[in-house]
Order: structure tokens, then sequence, then C-alpha cells
């Protein structure tokens, strides 16, 4: 969720201004009398407080992706947030429509986790493997397949067609590399989903232990005060 962060930056000109009576004053007036210093500091004093009144603070506001109160954080989330926007991308890009479906559920999972760590930032340290190296390591792989796909569909396209890696080989084309990748993708995309959603999961561990412990407790007041029959 957007937000705004507010940055308030103060005018240098009242400084500089109030700088400059210094070398006119002693221009002016004689700088080894203690009067007259006491003068040029009086009035670069006033200069400097007319600037500040003419110039105000400005006040720049910056859209921000997150604001947890945390740096490091909000840093976190904006990556994650990224690379679950390129797998979007790439689940657009890929026509299979199994492979497409697994991948909704790695990116549905994904952004639950991020509106889980925003609103309990300190929940961040949980998912620090799952934002450096699971989701970046699947758009990984997922990157590449859809490459494949679109260099045997550009193969397609010179045989007068559009079509995937698939139609491709069964019109007579060989490729064993590319399909053994193609099959290993298709094999684990399943596993990846699953393994996000059980990341999502594992933020409730605490939550459900709390819960099922606090039901127990009421289910025993309840018995005690014969409230259940």
């Amino acid at each position: 969720m957007n937000k705004w962060e507010e940055k308030r930056t103060r005018p240098v000109l009242p400084i500089y201004l109030a700088a400059l009576v210094w070398p006119v004053g002693a221009l002016l007036l004689p700088t080894y009398r203690l009067s007259s210093v006491l003068i040029i500091a009086g009035a670069s004093a006033v200069v400097y407080g007319l600037g500040s009144k003419f110039c105000p603070t400005r006040v720049i506001k910056k859209q921000v992706p997150y604001a947890t109160g945390s740096e490091d954080v909000d840093a976190m989330l904006t990556e994650i947030t990224a690379k679950l926007d390129e797998l979007h991308e790439l689940n657009d890009e890929i026509p299979d429509a199994q492979l497409s479906y697994e991948m909704d559920r790695m990116e549905k999972a994904g952004r639950s986790i991020v509106r889980v760590v925003e609103r309990q930032p300190e929940k961040a340290k949980q998912v620090d493997r799952f934002a450096r190296y699971y989701l970046p390591e699947a758009v990984k792989i997922l990157a590449a397949y859809a490459r494949i796909e679109k260099d045997f569909a550009d193969v397609g396209m010179d045989m007068g067609e559009r079509t995937t890696y698939d139609t491709v080989v069964q019109a007579g084309f060989k490729g064993e590399n590319s399909q053994q990748i193609l099959n290993e993708v298709r094999r684990n995309t399943t596993t990846i989903a699953k393994a996000f959603e059980n990341q999502l999961d594992a933020l409730y561990s605490a939550e459900a232990m709390d819960i099922s412990t606090d039901i127990e407790v009421l289910d025993g007041i309840l018995k005690s005060q014969n409230l259940t029959k």
C-alpha cells in the first residue's frame, strides 16, 4: 500500500544573506571595536530572521511503497513486490495453463506475505530467506522457461504460426536440453507454489498456538461454570 512521506528542507538563502552581512559590515564599521561586532551580529540575525520569513521551510511529499517504521523492512517489502510484479508479467507471457495456475498460487501467497509483514514488521525475519532466495530463484527459473518458450514461438512464426515449444517439437524440431529444462520447471512449480503457501502459513503459527490456548482456557472456564450444557 503506497504511503506519503514528508521531508522538510530549510532554505539556504537566509544563511547566505546573514553571512554576507559580515563582510559588508566589516567594510563599513571598525571590527576591532566590540560595539561594531555586536552591531554586525545583530544585523546578521535580523537579516536571517527576515530571510526565513520570506523563504519558509519547504515540505516535500514523496510517495513510498511501504512505511513500517523500519527502513530495512520497507526495502524488503519493496523488493518482494517488485519480484511478484515480475512474476505476474511472466505469467502473462507463458501460455501453459497448468503452469499459469501454479504461478497464480505463488503470486497470491507472496502478496499475502507482504500484507502480513506490513502489518507486523517484527515478522520480517521469518521471511528473510523467502525474500532473498526462494522468490528471486523462482522468478529466475520461470524467466528462463518463458525465454525458451518465446524463442521457439519465434520459430513457429517463421513457420507461419504463433506457437509454443511443444507444437514446434511436434512439427519435427529436436531440443533435448531445452525440453529437459521445461519439463523440470513444470514438475517443480507445484512444489514451489506449495512452499510459498507454507511460508505464509508459518507466519500464523504463533497466533494459532495463542488462539488454541485461549480456546482451551475459555472452554475450561465455561465448563467450570456449567455453561456448556
